[in-house]
């Protein structure tokens, strides 16, 4: 019976998988199974990965031949995964030794539905721990509690679906956005504390996340940046009828589309002249009074302002 399905979505990880799979060799038990799912890769990571079948029980392998993207990557590998419970590593990044061992002990001990770690941001040879948002640790909360106050950093703006384990029970809950090739991870943690009956966060950092990493779509400014209106477009639509979650959903919106905005210079400006046209088209259809009140600093809300529209829409009207 397998305890743990550990799903590795890698797309031409050439220079780091080698390190994520030795890591998952160190965290293997015989109870655990290991789904790489190769998504098209077109550099020597198909390699790599087939020196690690003799030497990581419980690898299985497969292989897009064309990209698919994160999300679909992702959700392949759930779609074979049998263990109670399950978790994602990616390609460019490692565990610490014990780690799995410990994730399965948490939700074992807690029986809740998720259990959500800290985890640890790489740099070059630079740490630094960082903290899941929530401050109750080892004890069960209600998910819908992780999702407010609107104006602190909470639970949903801490999305990262490697930094957990899950059981697998949750089937759908678990699931991807599958068209969205960045930010698929947005409504994917709103949709999970909205509808899980149950959560946790434990004080464990063994997940270490490469960042800065030339190839992530976070460097990379192509078309499928515009994903980031998509995603959040499903955000909304899942709070349309909840008023109180609503602002929460805004503030966050607006404090992305500003981070978005301070890189525009990575953008061509074809590209960014389409970025700003759909951050105009999602804008207008937001109630004003809470795109007016999302409570950013100065510096960011006045980057907000010249793509917001000269007759807002009035407070009590919603995003469609």
């Amino acid at each position: 019976m397998i305890t743990l399905s550990v799903v590795v979505p890698v797309r031409d990880a050439e220079p780091y998988i080698a390190d994520a799979l030795t890591s998952l060799k160190r965290n293997a038990r015989h109870d655990f199974e290991f789904i790489v799912v190769d998504d098209g890769s077109v550099d020597a990571t198909p390699q790599i990965i087939g020196d690690f079948r003799d030497d990581l029980p419980g690898l299985t392998v497969l292989r897009d031949a064309s990209p698919v993207g994160l999300a679909d990557a992702r959700n392949r590998g759930l779609s074979l995964a049998c263990g109670r419970y399950v978790t994602f590593v990616d390609g460019d990044d490692w565990l610490a030794r014990g780690y799995l061992a410990d994730l399965v002990a948490a939700i074992d001990a807690l029986g809740c539905d998720f259990v959500r770690t800290d985890h640890v941001q790489v740099e070059g040879r630079k740490r630094v721990v960082h903290r899941a948002p929530e401050a109750r640790r080892g004890v069960v909360l209600d998910p819908r509690g992780g999702i407010l106050p609107a104006a602190a950093k909470t639970m949903v703006d801490y999305p990262y679906a490697w930094a957990g384990i899950y059981r697998r029970e949750l089937g759908d809950l678990l699931a991807f956005p599958g068209h969205l090739h960045t930010a698929e991870d947005r409504p994917w943690i709103w949709r999970l504390h909205r509808e899980a009956r149950s959560f946790a966060v434990v004080s464990l950092a063994g997940v270490f996340y490469r960042r800065m990493v030339p190839a992530s779509l976070t460097q990379i400014g192509d078309e499928r940046q515009l994903h980031f209106f998509d995603a959040f477009e499903l955000v909304f639509k899942q709070v349309q009828d909840e008023e109180e979650l609503l602002p929460k959903a805004v503030r966050t919106f607006c404090a992305l589309l500003a981070h978005h905005l301070e890189l525009g210079d990575r953008f061509s400006p074809e590209l960014r002249a389409r970025f700003q046209a759909r951050a105009q088209d999602v804008l207008a259809g937001l109630p004003a009074g809470l795109v007016a009140g999302s409570g950013l600093e100065p510096e960011r809300a006045a980057l907000l302002r010249p793509l917001l529209p000269r007759h807002p829409k009035e407070p009590e009207e919603r995003f469609p």
